[in-house]
This record gives C-alpha cells, sequence and structure tokens, in this order.
C-alpha cells in the first residue's frame, strides 16, 4: 500500500512537471511569433515609408501620394515578383533545413523570414488605409486568440482536418497565382473567403498539433528538439496569422 502511494505521487508529479514544461513551451511559442510579428510590422513600415512620399513624383498612386524612385524599383519592377515569392521559397528552405540547424539558428532564420514576410507585404500601406489596416489588425488578433484557445482546450481531435486544409491552401496558391494574371473580382473574392476559414482552421489545429507534439516527447529529455519544435510552432502560427489577417484586409480594408 505504502509502495502504491509512492508510485501514485511520482505520478502526480511527473504530470505536474509536464503541465509546466507545456505551459513554458506555449510560452515560447508565442512569445517568438509575437516578435516575428513585431519585426514584420516594423520592416513593411519602415520599407512603406521609403518608398511613398508627398513630394511629387512621375509615379503617383494617390491624390497627395507619390512613389519614389525605391519604391517604384520595390513594387513596380521584377524585383517585386522575388520580393513576393521570397517567403514562400524561405518556407520551404527551413523546413529542409530545421533538422541541420541548432536552436538559435532557426531562431534567427525565423526572424529573417519575418523580415522578408515585412518586405513582401509593405504594399499594403500604399492600397489600403492605415486606420483599415491596424482595424483588421486587431479582428484577426481577436479571431486568433479564441481559435488557438479553442484548440489549446478542446477534448475533441482535430488532427483529421490536417490533410484537408494543407490540401486547401495549395488549392488557394494554385488559384492566387493564376488571378495575378486574369485578376478577376470574383476569383479574388472566392479565394478571401476560403482563405481566412482555412487559416481559422489551421490556427486551431496547429495549436493543438503543438500541444500533443510536446505532450508526446515531453519525457524524451532532448531540450535541443523540444527548442527547435517550438519555434516551427511559432512559424505555423505566424503564417496563420499574416494569412488570415491578409484575406480579411481583402474583404474588409478600405482602399487608398
Amino acid at each position: 500500500m505504502a509502495e502504491y502511494q509512492t508510485i501514485r505521487t511520482a505520478g502526480g508529479v511527473r504530470t505536474a512537471e509536464i503541465d509546466e514544461g507545456l505551459r513554458a513551451h506555449m510560452n515560447k511559442v508565442y512569445g517568438t511569433m509575437s516578435v516575428g510579428m513585431v519585426i514584420t510590422a516594423l520592416a513593411a513600415w519602415a520599407l512603406s515609408g521609403l518608398a511613398m512620399s508627398t513630394d511629387p513624383t512621375p509615379y503617383q498612386i494617390g491624390a497627395n501620394t507619390y512613389l519614389t524612385e525605391f519604391g517604384a524599383t520595390l513594387w513596380t519592377s521584377p524585383l517585386k515578383w522575388v520580393i513576393m515569392f521570397a517567403p514562400l521559397v524561405m518556407v520551404f528552405a527551413f523546413g529542409a533545413m530545421i533538422n541541420r540547424l541548432s536552436a538559435a539558428g532557426a531562431q534567427l532564420f525565423f526572424y529573417a523570414f519575418a523580415t522578408a514576410m515585412g518586405a513582401s507585404i509593405s504594399w499594403i500601406f500604399a492600397v489600403y488605409t492605415g486606420f483599415s489596416i491596424i482595424q483588421v489588425f486587431l479582428i484577426t488578433s481577436i479571431a486568433f486568440a479564441g481559435l488557438s484557445l479553442w484548440g489549446y482546450t478542446t477534448k475533441k481531435d482535430i488532427s483529421g482536418w490536417g490533410s484537408f486544409l494543407i490540401m486547401g491552401v495549395i488549392g488557394l496558391i494554385v488559384a492566387s497565382i493564376v488571378n495575378i494574371w486574369l485578376a478577376s473580382p470574383a476569383i479574388m473574392f472566392a479565394v478571401s473567403m476560403l482563405g481566412v476559414l482555412i487559416f481559422a482552421g489551421l490556427t486551431a489545429y496547429d495549436t493543438q498539433n503543438i500541444k500533443n507534439t510536446y505532450l508526446a516527447h515531453a519525457t524524451s529529455g532532448d531540450s535541443e528538439w523540444l527548442a527547435k519544435a517550438a519555434i516551427m510552432g511559432a512559424l505555423n502560427l505566424y503564417l496563420d496569422f499574416i494569412n488570415m489577417f491578409m484575406f480579411l484586409l481583402q474583404l474588409f480594408g478600405s482602399r487608398e
């Protein structure tokens, strides 16, 4: 009986340690993601400031807004395609390199990716009003927090959503690339609506997956692997947030 009590107590201590470790792990995920978001916002704002001016130039984009020479090069030359697709290339590179990188190297790569993402979406400051960008960002933040909390706390196993959601993402990428040349408002609206729904689902799915991954490896003792798992989890949630924000902005943003 005494032996049973010892085992039960030890099990309780281990469970408490795992719960504490899970909280620290999720804090690491959300903290890394938040830093990435700040880097992206600063990079986008800084580049847009260099790209736009109230001083008249040959490149007028609004009543009192003009592109600088730098802005014209950034957003109207072939360089725009490099900037647009660089984050996508970096995501695939990150997935291929993650096992060879240290945790510190993976975190640095993530921050470099966040900077590249900021450059790729800096054009939104030339198209949408500042107020609508802030408004949609707040809406996205509230929706993301609710979806992520549900994914973390729900007892329902939503792991089966993964394959369908990834197929949806691939479809969105293909449709978005095709619509670059078609420029169809109907396709853009449909893609934006589906994009919001798909990345809302991915927010909940990825949160639960991050939690389950930690619980499955909590007793392995491999702190380096868990640190890299936290960074990869931060990347997944970061992408969910950014994509949901961009699709909501296309639906509800007020254009200049």
